[in-house]
């Protein structure tokens, strides 16, 4: 079974790299967009950024999801910007990582065994990208914000790092390959 997490900033092709690895590896899909609460659009669609305080229940409901998959042995993929490190003990750990500021290492709350994708990529790449998007709540203006709060992964986190300057195609075998490549290091 192996969760994965593909993040990065807005723009950076989350849900299409996500969405287009689950179609062709038959996992179930999540877009953690789909779970902000009205307030939480609201405020980004209005050119505020969304601070930790708007985060942590949206990042809680998110690990939930990959915890329900985990116990159902369901491989999952999850399309979330998870720019900083703490967003991404929340979604290895829930709320205990919160208080602790740290995924738990073992006990009835283990961590999940996440694999962080991260797709990463020059600034006017994705910034082009947001101008082309209609209908999205999250406005190009915020893009600096994004990067500004961006806690690039770093060991001892579970990650790799993709350019995404490579063709949808390529990132998605690049992903694949290095998944099944290390399948049993994930489980």
């Amino acid at each position: 079974m192996v969760l994965v997490v593909v993040m990065g900033v807005s723009g950076s092709g989350k849900t299409t790299v996500g969405s287009r690895l689950a179609a062709k590896l038959g996992w179930k899909f999540y877009d953690a967009d789909d779970y902000h609460s009205p307030e939480n659009k609201k405020k980004m669609a209005e050119g505020k950024p969304l601070n930790d305080e708007d985060r942590m229940p949206w990042l809680c409901a998110l690990h939930d999801i990959l915890r329900r998959e985990d116990a159902f042995g369901q491989d999952a993929i999850l399309a979330c910007s998870a720019l900083k490190k703490m967003y991404r003990y929340v979604l290895l750990s829930g709320a205990l990582a919160i208080a602790s500021n740290q995924p738990e290492e073992s006990g009835e709350n283990e961590a999940l065994k996440i694999l962080f994708v991260h797709l990463d990529g020059p600034t006017d790449i994705i910034a082009g990208r947001l101008e082309k998007r209609r209908g999205h709540f999250m406005p190009p203006e915020l893009l600096k914000s994004q990067f500004d709060a961006l806690e690039p992964p770093s060991a001892p986190e579970n990650f790799i790092t993709v350019s995404l300057e490579k063709s949808l195609p390529e990132i998605v075998l690049e992903i694949e390959s290095i998944i099944f490549q290390g399948e049993a290091f994930l489980e």
